[in-house]
């Protein structure tokens, strides 16, 4: 599935690179007095508009360089064997990337909205303040039957062929838009296969490097790994347990 490691080397660093200086930059943001606008909840209790929900964004997305970049090397270090002796490989590569990275953008945009509608729909209803735990509970249970869904196999499947992917969506003219839209539709694909899993931050907490280094690497498993599809269902069953466990114990401490 990997292109050759001994002509990527110098290419899988620069990434793995990036990839580290973004896990770095997270962990100093989260220490420092703007920790806070990494987390969705409490930056919905500052002021700032639009302004605020773009830190946000920009966190989501140093987020899906650090979690997401790792599973998608396969297909970008492809590529870069595909278009390396071009002179506009380096251009390309980035097209690649950064189409990526806007539908990750988006998703997380998507997501950070509907959260925040959710919430401001249901504030002040007492029922659901004194049972918070629902959200999780539910988020959870949804995550766990999402692993056992046919589109997620699906989108999970494309991942996993990267190779398959390429030659669907590459055939070298007009490069630039090309390059850009190979991005966009692996990006496409991969968030129709972790979705579920990344809206998992939302019920841990956006923002936890524990969490995010936890269902990067289950995530990078499932897609990269010969017997990482196996590993989807069982996962799928472990949420399922989590949330019921979850609601089962928190509707047994409200009855006691």
């Amino acid at each position: 599935m990997w292109p050759r490691v001994t002509e990527q080397r110098p290419f899988v660093v620069l990434l793995v690179s990036l990839v580290v200086l973004a896990w770095c930059a997270l962990w100093l943001w989260g220490q420092s007095p703007y920790g806070r606008f990494l987390g969705h909840h409490q930056l919905a209790a500052v002021r700032g508009g639009g302004v605020l929900v773009l830190v946000f964004v920009a966190g989501w997305i140093l987020m899906t360089i650090a979690m997401m970049l790792p599973t998608s090397l396969p297909l970008v270090t492809l590529f870069h064997t595909m278009v390396r002796r071009r002179t506009d490989a380096t251009r390309l590569v980035c097209l690649v990337i950064t189409g990526y990275l806007c539908i990750w953008g988006l998703f997380g945009l998507a997501v950070y909205s509907a959260d925040w509608g959710l919430h401001e729909a249901l504030e002040g209803i007492r029922w659901l303040e004194s049972h918070a735990w629902l959200i999780g509970a539910v988020t959870l249970i949804l995550a766990g039957l999402y692993q056992f869904a046919p589109l997620k196999y699906h989108c999970l499947d494309k991942c996993r062929s990267p190779l398959m992917f390429i030659m669907e969506h590459w055939q070298g003219s007009r490069e630039r838009a090309q390059a850009f839209r190979l991005g966009v539709r692996h990006g496409i694909f991969c968030v129709g296969c972790c979705w579920s899993l990344m809206l998992l931050m939302f019920a841990v907490g956006v923002g936890n490097l524990g969490w995010m280094l936890v269902l990067g690497a289950v995530m990078a498993v499932e897609k990269n790994m010969p017997w990482g599809r196996k590993l989807s269902a069982p996962l799928g069953g472990v949420l399922l347990t989590w949330g019921l466990l979850l609601g089962l114990s928190a509707t047994g401490i409200r009855a006691f």
